[in-house]
């Protein structure tokens, strides 16, 4: 099993940056991936970014050029930068890791941006 934890999330201006964390309760060297997913209010959960073990990220087009996903293997923690936020960015955001064929989710983290 892997605990996921995100810290991070608060309320920012538009145009603000924000850096969130997502800690495991297990070594993340060998998770395959692990990713970040948002959800605002009334819509789907949709990808923001992810990233393979082997390091390549993805992200949504929204998000392309403001964010940037990185992880740290020594500290079991995945990250995502946020720059040059937007009123659309508001949403919790979730930590996700694929282990062993099966999918963890963390508890999220909300993120209100202001205009």
């Amino acid at each position: 099993q892997v605990q996921l934890v995100e810290s991070g999330g608060g309320l920012v201006q538009a145009g603000g940056s924000l850096r969130l964390s997502c800690a495991a309760s297990r070594s993340i060297f060998s998770i395959s991936t692990m990713g970040w997913y948002r959800q605002a209010p009334g819509k789907q959960r949709e990808l923001v970014a992810d990233i393979t073990s082997g390091g390549s990220t993805r992200y949504a087009d929204s998000n392309k050029g403001r964010f940037t996903i990185s992880r740290d293997n020594a500290k079991n923690t995945v990250y995502l930068q946020m720059n040059s936020l937007k009123p659309e960015d508001t949403a919790v955001y979730y930590c996700n890791a694929s282990y062993t064929g099966v999918t963890y989710w963390g508890q999220g983290t909300q993120v209100t941006v202001s205009s």
